[in-house]
């Protein structure tokens, strides 16, 4: 309690307002491309007096006479200091404040990117800049940044560190392209992105763009609903550092620093940052601990060359709360919409259950070399790695004794619980002890590790008004699953029949392999070239990519060394031609339109059946054909644009098992349109406003028939055909209808208010659209959730303290505790009662201290 009224009092302490003679005014401009900007600090040193730029850059202020030193900041940028006199007159304009990069290589960076740039690349794009995200992330998830951006659903599922989830335009994570500098993050094997595997990333990021549709990636990327393109801090330029602490609801604190050397004389330099993350969480049974570490140093080794390491991390362990329930079971509930029932406790502590506690560690290290090799030609490369380990907590054995019915949310018959309804770890210790056997269910993980390298490089060539950019995309991926015993839960040892190359009779003991032990190996090339015609009110770009994608498995408990336990590697061919056009019809208005089509490889689960080494023999590609048209307009008080979209997603990847026969279902489609808009208004200096809506139409197109047939002898099973009614429903889990209203107001010098109201309607609960075979159901949607809208607020006052630059940050997200179902999953009869369900967070705060040195 002491650190929160320190943290507020000094909002009320640390700042005033005093009455000056003259007024100063200009524009910040970045020096590099000469782009205004936003968000940037404005003041006298040595008062609390100052602004901070709107859209266009511009600022103003009102200074006493005399000589003052004027001092402008903004993250990403070095720090300027320019004295000014103030001679008592009107208006002393100081025009054009030029800022360079703090930052060393970020525009080569931004070439591997593919960064979209306003007003010439024709796609549909909303940049986050670091401002923003200091300001409005808080402690949120990092996806939760987006929520106010076009077409974007984000929640945070179970509740769980680092468990949010986000779709873009009716698109899952899986097929979203999530780029880190240039560099794609999805699972190789399943497309997913797990966004605790990147808890510290909202630390290192420099700034992020979310590119919808088509995007301006070159690569071969699965981005059928967008590409979010996140950038990381490089090596700063200027010596110096930051320390933050942080401290929010259910004993949330953060402690975090970022220390730099700057460009010493012999071209060395060297960036580190580090922070520390834990709480009990929102929701009850979710408390976490969490690390992150990013290091980064640099060498120019000539005016055109320079190299640069990377490394980032961030260890952490989580509980989850990994089960939707019925909405009566929340009711009942004395803890509400925060209750968990996926845990107990052993020894006092609490003791996540089946799904419900997570360990991972993913460090990614990269090695960036820029090369300017004449005026007009660059050859960028980065060799990277990533060696993820970790998994996720699993009840194994008899299951039933220690987990829920999945199917409706409620105990089974066997399902031991306390008096209070925590999961009984220790009745289960206590069977476990009196069968002479060996345990009956015990503790295991399901490890999830993987080794992956890459190499990405970029050849870019400007000749006059035409550019051409080509490279090569190559990566090896080896994923590692399997279960380990973990607690034998009082047992003396646990039996496993589930390896043919072991005796099931032998005893099993902690640390050993059960369940399934087997490989998946992706390896992938890829090549895409792009020429971009460029001139003062015109650009245009058409780009071609090519990429084999092989797949290979090895199982280690199914089949014998004899047998062979490792599949010959299956190829698949894909490709991608895309291009568009902006046209500057004004200085204020513009027109763009893009189309593509592009095939991608379904993902490794539908390449080999069953979890076994049995190829697919129906396997093919999808295929994607989208278009997307913009008009936008721009001027010093409102700016605005509007968007149209149509995607077609062909031959989705499906299959439907049944003992042990198969069915590949082809040819189910979907269409996904809508419209978009976002403006922003600045009726007057210092306030500004901001509206977005979006609604799509995202359906499924056609119903689907296949034919069962026996895994092991490819032949027909015998069993009827299945048919997939799906003609006409709704796409689900996401929101097909958005919007948005914003404002941020420097209501006294230094010190600025914000908030955002953000509205989600027509959203379907989730469904399995291979689970749609009952003619009942034909033509009818899945339950359709509760709208609602929720309430963040903001604020940020920047001031001087004991020489240093500091800067007190406040978050109270869901302001008016708004009780609402994030997400849901539909039940049999597509209503509210049968519906399994997570209810969203309620209100939640937190507070933040920045110093910088």
């Amino acid at each position: 309690m002491k650190k929160f009224s320190f943290l507020l009092l000094s909002i009320f302490f640390l700042f005033g307002v005093n009455t000056y003679a003259q007024t100063v005014k200009g524009q910040v401009v970045d020096e590099e491309n000469n782009q205004s900007i936003p968000g940037a600090t404005v003041y006298i040193k040595g008062t609390n007096i100052g602004t901070i730029t709107d859209l266009d850059g511009n600022f103003e202020l009102i200074v006493e006479e005399g000589i003052n030193t004027l001092k402008i900041a903004s993250i990403g940028y070095i720090d300027i200091e320019q004295d000014i006199n103030v001679d008592g007159g009107d208006v002393l304009d100081l025009e054009k404040v030029y800022l360079s990069a703090d930052a060393i290589g970020i525009e080569e960076i931004k070439v591997f990117a593919s960064f979209a740039v306003d007003r010439k690349t024709p796609i549909a794009v909303s940049t986050i800049d670091p401002v923003f995200i200091t300001e409005k992330l808080g402690s949120q998830e990092f996806p939760e940044i987006l929520k106010t951006t076009p077409s974007v659903y984000v929640t945070k599922q179970g509740g769980g560190y680092g468990d949010s989830r986000i779709n873009l335009r009716g698109f899952d994570s899986r097929n979203v392209g999530i780029l880190i500098n240039g560099v794609p993050v999805n699972d190789m094997e399943t497309g997913h992105v797990y966004w605790s595997n990147w808890a510290g990333l909202s630390d290192v990021t420099r700034t992020m763009q979310v590119q919808r549709g088509i995007g301006a990636s070159k690569l071969a990327i699965s981005s059928v609903g967008g590409t979010i393109n996140i950038l990381t801090k490089t090596t700063d330029m200027e010596k110096g550092g930051s320390v933050y602490y942080g401290i929010g609801n259910n004993g949330y604190s953060k402690l975090g620093f970022t220390v730099s050397t700057g460009m010493y004389d012999n071209g060395w330099a060297v960036t580190m940052s580090g922070s520390h993350t834990k709480a009990d969480g929102y929701v009850k049974g979710t408390n976490f601990d969490a690390w992150s570490y990013y290091f980064n140093v640099s060498k120019r080794l000539s005016d055109k060359s320079q190299i640069s390491f990377n490394i980032f991390g961030a260890p952490q362990w989580h509980n989850q709360r990994s089960n939707m329930k019925p909405i009566q079971m929340y009711r009942n509930s004395p803890d509400g919409v925060q209750s968990n029932w996926d845990y107990g406790y052993r020894n006092g502590q609490i003791y996540g259950g089946s799904y419900a506690y997570n360990f991972y560690h993913k460090p990614v290290i990269s090695l960036n070399h820029f090369w300017q090799i004449s005026s007009s030609v660059q050859l960028n490369t980065v060799i990277y790695s990533s060696n993820g380990k970790g998994g996720g907590r699993r009840i194994y054995g008899e299951t039933a004794l220690l987990t829920y019915d999945r199917n409706n949310g409620y105990p089974t018959a066997s399902t031991l619980l306390t008096n209070d309804g925590y999961l009984d770890f220790n009745a289960a210790e206590d069977i476990n002890a009196q069968n002479l056997t060996g345990s009956k269910v015990i503790i295991a993980n399901s490890n999830n590790s993987h080794d992956w390298y890459g190499v990405l490089s970029t050849l870019k060539a400007d000749f006059n008004n035409v550019t051409f950019t080509g490279g090569v995309d190559a990566r090896y991926y080896k994923g590692y699953h399997f279960y380990t015993i973990d607690d034998l839960l009082g047992g003396n040892y646990f039996l496993n029949s589930d390896n043919v190359n072991r005796d099931p009779s032998t005893p099993l003991y902690e640390g050993d392999i059960i369940n399934y032990n087997s490989l998946g190996e992706v390896l992938w090339l890829g090549l895409f070239a792009q020429i971009e015609y460029s001139s003062d009110n015109f650009a245009s770009f058409i780009s071609v990519s090519a990429s084999n994608t092989g797949y290979r498995r090895t199982d280690f408990f199914l089949y014998t060394p004899e047998e062979g336990q490792v599949t010959d590697w299956f190829n698949l061919l894909t490709y991608s031609v895309k291009g568009g056009a902006n046209y500057n019809i004004t200085d204020q208005f513009n027109v763009f339109v893009n189309g593509g089509y592009f095939t991608r490889p379904p993902y490794f689960k539908y390449v080999y059946l069953n979890n076994k080494n049995i190829l697919n023999p129906d396997v093919q590609t999808e295929k994607v054909i989208t278009g997307e048209a913009g008009l936008g307009y721009k001027s010093t008080f409102f700016q605005s644009s509007l968007y149209a979209y149509y995607t077609l997603w062909l031959d989705k990847s499906y299959t439907i098992t049944s003992g042990n026969s198969i069915a590949n279902l082809l040819g189910i489609d979907a269409n996904h349109k809508g419209i978009e808009y976002v403006a922003k208004i600045y009726p007057v200096h210092k306030l500004n406003f901001g509206v977005m809506v979006s609604v799509g139409d995202w359906q499924w197109i056609n119903d689907a028939e296949a034919i069962y047939y026996d895994i092991e002898t490819g032949q027909s099973s015998g069993l009827d055909p299945v048919t997939i009614y799906a003609s006409g429903i709704h796409v689900s889990d996401a929101a097909q209808t958005t919007g948005a209203l914003t404002f941020d107001w420097e209501v006294l010098p230094r010190f600025k208010i914000g908030g955002e109201w953000v509205y989600y309607d027509r959203l379907y609960a989730k469904f399995d659209v291979e689970g749609r075979q009952a003619t009942d159901d034909i033509g009818i949607d899945a339950w359709k959730m509760p709208s609602y809208n929720l309430l963040d607020l903001n604020f940020r006052h920047d001031f001087n303290f004991a020489g240093f630059d500091a800067t007190i940050y406040g978050n109270i997200n869901n302001a008016l505790n708004t009780e609402y179902i994030a997400d849901a999953k539909d039940g049999n009869n597509h209503d509210a009662a049968s519906a399994l369900v997570y209810y969203g967070f309620g209100r939640t705060w937190n507070l933040g201290l920045r110093f910088r040195f």
